[in-house]
């Protein structure tokens, strides 16, 4: 006689709601600021892509801690990401200041949002194996902010992209460079957040509050310009002698001296 209880233990199948849900409105950030460009409105597009920041480190945030990590999920999010990331700042780039470049504005453009796809396959295929302290080459939504931050101090001087199309063709390029590079940025990872810390450093984290508020766009500017150029020098600092691969090329070539003892991943044992 059949068990009728089997058919009870068979998993059902659906997509988690929340961190979906989370991922979808980042993907609709990146959209908006795609279309907010084209229509000349980059103020709007710039805080769109960094509205789009903040929903992918809510995202899997929100899926570790309510344990509705899926295979679905992590796809869905990388699709997004490189909506996000990857063409909204390769576009917002073009429209602001690159668009009467020519052949030069739209390469800019496509080397940018190129980069950002080859960033985010080579982080997929490295989860669980790469050192969680570092990233390796500048990460797709740090390369945005950069874009999205320049964009958003240019607008806000009123300055004309189209005069420094040259300088911000250059940038983009370099920016999307870095993401494929070999360049080691600290991930942050190790950082206490549930630790106790002194009196003096909870004023510094409210002044900082403060001037973000009185000028966000030239506080993040600056904030991941100075990460953008901290990957080479974090590089030079770790390797007893800089080569070709500890630059770009194939990883597993790049020896650096902190590598010799690697971190061990708790959560994937």
């Amino acid at each position: 006689m059949p068990n009728k209880e089997k058919s009870s233990t068979v998993p059902t199948k659906g997509i988690y709601l929340l961190p979906n849900l989370l991922t979808t409105a980042g993907l609709f950030s990146g959209f908006f600021a795609v279309v907010s460009s084209m229509n000349g409105h980059f103020e709007h597009a710039a805080i769109a892509i960094f509205v789009a920041m903040i929903f992918d480190g809510l995202d899997g945030r929100v899926a570790r801690m309510t344990n509705t990590q899926s295979e679905f999920g992590a796809e869905y999010d990388s699709m997004a990401d490189m909506v996000s990331f990857g063409i909204a700042p390769g576009l917002v780039a073009y429209n602001w200041a690159l668009d009467d470049m020519g052949k030069f504005g739209w390469l800019a453009a496509f080397i940018f949002v190129s980069c950002a796809a080859l960033r985010l396959a080579r982080f997929n295929t490295q989860v669980g194996v790469a050192d969680k302290r570092f990233f390796q080459g500048l990460a797709s939504p740090a390369a945005a902010g950069v874009i999205a931050s320049i964009v958003w101090v240019g607008t806000e001087y009123q300055l004309n992209g189209h005069d420094y199309g040259l300088i911000m063709g250059i940038i983009t390029i370099v920016t999307g460079l870095l993401m494929v590079s070999n360049f080691r940025y600290n991930s942050f990872k190790e950082v206490d957040w549930k630790g106790k810390v002194n009196f003096v450093v909870v004023l510094l984290i409210v002044l900082v509050f403060v001037i973000v508020a009185a000028s966000p766009a030239e506080l993040l500017c600056a904030i991941f310009v100075l990460y953008m150029a901290s990957g080479p020098v974090t590089t030079i600092k770790t390797v007893k002698k800089l080569k070709l691969e500890h630059v770009v090329g194939d990883d597993q070539d790049a020896e650096f001296k902190t590598d010799s003892k690697p971190k061990v991943d708790k959560e994937s044992d």
